[in-house]
């Protein structure tokens, strides 16, 4: 993106602003709790941050394959669902990452299910599955979560529980697909006695995946209950998830060999069994790839909101989680190389020594000249963990001001084993069976490439306290200030090699000090600004300190440091909204590793651009949500990428979603909607070496309503079959291999609610 492009696009988007502003009085208003003192309710128009909602009904439009897939709708996000069910990349506005979601942390009914935003092989959409027990997400970007809460700085999503209420309610829903999907989703709710209220619901399902395996590779259960007390000075409600929810892990293909396209994995009934050797003695581990990646585990939690005064009120988020989050996959190494070509010349691929017929070690059938041969390596993570996390604030609230005083406390334990390399040739393609006829290959020779071996354990504890305070001059202007002080420590120890020795350990100790200050103003009752400034810290946690152990010894504390700013437009009428938010930001101290092992790179990076959040409701039954995020990043400090855009980040990226609302005959009405969604080109390195070409991607879908009571919805995912690719090869940018996002899709649903 050429960088007279964003000042343009800012003026196109104030000029949508003004004509907003021309619309009727306001009445498209929306409630938050994220992000305000102590979780109550607030108008989004008044919010002095970024903020999105996403209604139930929105949900069920975008009908996301995975939870990563539902954060496409929140502005500022990029988030690469390609991977599958779990193990997304969730990207924000100009946070550099090289993969998982560094900068990004998921909360339930206000508490995070896991302290830490990513560990490696574990982001936080791997530990939650969406379904219809889900009232609506907000999605935060920045603002004053860098004091809040777990302190982070980039993006906070809070999934908010349907409750019940005085009536009974419910709803069963049923959905296929063209690759064979079956699920059930049920959800009731209601009164048990006078002030005591149930909400119960989940799904089962299974399909071979969107990207065939040839057998059973998703399966999923969950179940979740939330149980609501109304007090006379307040509420508690408690809750309890449990999921079991896997898939196959979808990684980058080769993209010179014919055949491999969007629909392409590598896992099948040829080889979805495998042995590897791990340990100093080569011992012999049995690993079913076709057990993906996915979490097996409960999430619970408990809130508590009381009215101490007329001024003075209490609130307490605490959320346990634990479980199981394991990943297994067939991961290349380098590129593919055509059987003919390598028997002719060997040297066109330096591993594949050739020492006998290449033949299937399956089938025994001889592999024809015109097939292509990769390494792939048998990747086993094990994960078990446990966190606890809770959020006590006390509030006074006065005509002038609003105090907030809180202390959180978060304790996390993960015990986890992990045999990543460990290549052998396969034949490319979905179940493509290992060879004979390769010397690496051998029973005898654990891998043609690299092993990496870990058996480690870890725990860290955070204690912060914190303060915000809001002034209000007078009905048109607020200032708030917010300081966070947290104590962060780490007990880590780690056996690399699987040697029975420690080989690192980490005792660590850290205390940072974060703020933000923010600014409202009322242009009028319909339309606001707001600014703010805050800066803050994401600290090391397990990962951190084993891939950059060295500089850690001599004395580094591996915290990013993330100073941002905000300055926003936000207006509300009868049939407009619009949120314009211009940011940019600063991290210092980012790092990259390309593989386990390998040194860390570390970088600053810069950031700024503007989030556009528009929706346009007419009488015909029209709508329009547009939302669309501009940006220019650079690397500003680094090795040798002085002056390059950060890897993987979009200069833009836009998403216009129609609807339209229709009635016909006996009481039946329709809903058309769509979604166009456009990226633009990336770079998937930060040597700035690989482009990822730009891509359109369209959705389209019908919901039709009999009566009241029954839906029937149909919907068709990326219609036009495009094949955009979200990553190449993030070990060797020089690799031919990518990751295309999902091929089309349709899916068929027919729900009852009563």
């Amino acid at each position: 993106m050429k960088a007279k492009f964003l000042p343009l696009a800012i003026q196109a988007a104030m000029a949508c602003a003004s004509t907003a502003a021309m619309a009727q009085e306001s009445a498209l208003e929306e409630v938050v709790v994220t992000g305000t003192a102590n979780g109550s309710e607030m108008r989004k128009l008044d919010a002095a941050f970024a903020i999105t909602n996403v209604n139930d009904e929105d949900i069920a439009k975008l009908s996301p394959k995975s939870t990563a897939d539902l954060l496409k709708s929140i502005p500022g996000v990029w988030a690469e669902s390609s991977g599958g069910v779990a193990g997304a990349n969730v990207f924000v506005r100009g946070f550099p990452a090289g993969g998982d979601a560094p900068f990004y942390t998921l909360q339930l009914e206000g508490a995070p299910i896991f302290p830490p935003s990513t560990l490696s092989f574990l982001e936080n959409t791997t530990l939650f599955r969406v379904d219809e027990t889900i009232e609506r997400v907000e999605g935060l970007r920045g603002g004053p979560q860098p004091v809040q809460d777990n302190g982070q700085p980039g993006l906070t999503t809070n999934f908010i529980l349907k409750r019940g209420h005085d009536e009974s309610e419910g709803l069963i829903k049923y959905t296929t697909s063209d690759y064979d999907l079956q699920r059930f989703d049920a959800v009731a709710s209601g009164k048990i006695t006078e002030g005591l209220y149930y909400m119960v619901g989940g799904y089962v399902k299974s399909s071979p995946g969107v990207r065939d395996a040839g057998f059973s590779a998703e399966k999923g259960r969950q179940f979740t209950v939330n149980i609501t007390k109304e007090l006379e000075n307040g509420s508690l409600s408690v809750y309890h998830r449990v999921t079991d929810d896997h898939g196959t892990w979808y990684l980058p293909g080769a993209l010179n060999v014919p055949g491999v396209d969007a629909s392409y994995t590598q896992v099948g009934t040829l080889n979805r069994q495998a042995q590897i050797q791990v340990g100093p003695n080569g011992d012999v581990r049995n690993v079913d790839l076709g057990d993906g990646r996915g979490w097996d585990g409960s999430v619970s939690g408990l809130n508590a909101d009381f009215d101490i005064n007329d001024n003075w009120s209490l609130s307490n988020n605490l959320n346990v989680t634990q479980g199981d989050a394991d990943t297994l996959g067939f991961v290349p190494n380098g590129g593919a190389v055509n059987v003919a070509q390598l028997l002719a010349n060997p040297s066109a691929d330096a591993s594949a020594v050739v020492v006998g017929d290449i033949t299937g070690a399956v089938t025994g059938n001889a592999i024809s000249g015109d097939r292509y041969l990769q390494q792939f390596g048998v990747w086993e993570v094990r994960k078990d963990i446990e966190s606890f996390t809770n959020n006590l604030s006390l509030t006074g609230s006065y005509d002038a001001f609003d105090l907030v005083l809180g202390y959180y406390t978060a304790t996390t334990s993960v015990d986890e084993f992990w045999s990543l390399g460990n290549q052998k040739y396969y034949v490319v393609g979905q179940g493509g069976e290992r060879v004979n006829g390769i010397a690496c290959n051998a029973a005898d020779v654990d891998s043609c490439g690299w092993n990496y071996d870990i058996d480690a354990t870890g725990d860290m504890t955070q204690n912060a306290i914190y303060t915000t305070v809001t002034y209000r001059f007078n009905d048109d202007l607020s200032v708030d200030l917010g300081v966070r002080n947290e104590e962060h420590d780490v007990e880590y120890s780690v056996d690399e090699g699987l040697t029975g020795n420690i080989s690192k350990f980490v005792n660590y100790n850290e205390t940072k000090t974060s703020f933000t200050l923010g600014a409202n103003y009322a242009l009028n009752d319909d339309q606001g600004l707001f600014a703010r400034v805050s800066k803050g810290f994401k600290l090391p946690y397990f990962d951190d300190f084993r891939d950059n152990y060295g500089a850690f010894q001599n004395g580094e504390d591996l915290i990013k440091e993330v100073k941002q700013f905000e300055l926003g437009y936000k207006a509300s009428f009868e049939t407009v909204s619009a949120y314009l938010t211009f940011f940019g930001n600063e991290v210092i101290g980012d790092t990259f590793v390309a593989q386990p092992g390998a040194p860390a790179q570390v970088f600053t990076n810069e950031a700024y651009g503007l989030e556009v959040d528009v929706k346009w409701v007419h009488d015909s039954g029209f709508s329009l949500l547009a939302n669309a995020t501009i940006q220019e990043t650079e690397i500003t400090e680094s090795p040798n990428n002085n002056g390059n855009e950060a890897q993987r980040q979009p200069p833009y990226q836009i998403r216009l979603s129609p609807s339209y609302d229709f009635d016909l005959s006996d009481g039946m009405s329709a809903t058309l909607y769509g979604t166009l969604t456009a990226v633009d080109d990336r770079f998937s390195d930060n040597g700035n070496t690989v482009v990822l070409p730009a891509y359109e991607k369209v959705d389209l879908g019908v919901i039709f309503y009999p009566n009241e009571q029954l839906s029937v919805q149909l919907l068709v995912d990326n219609v036009t079959d495009e094949e955009g690719l979200t990553e190449g090869d993030p070990r060797n940018p020089s690799a031919p291999n990518g990751r295309y996002i999902l091929p089309r899709t349709t899916k068929f649903s027919i729900s009852y609610a009563f």
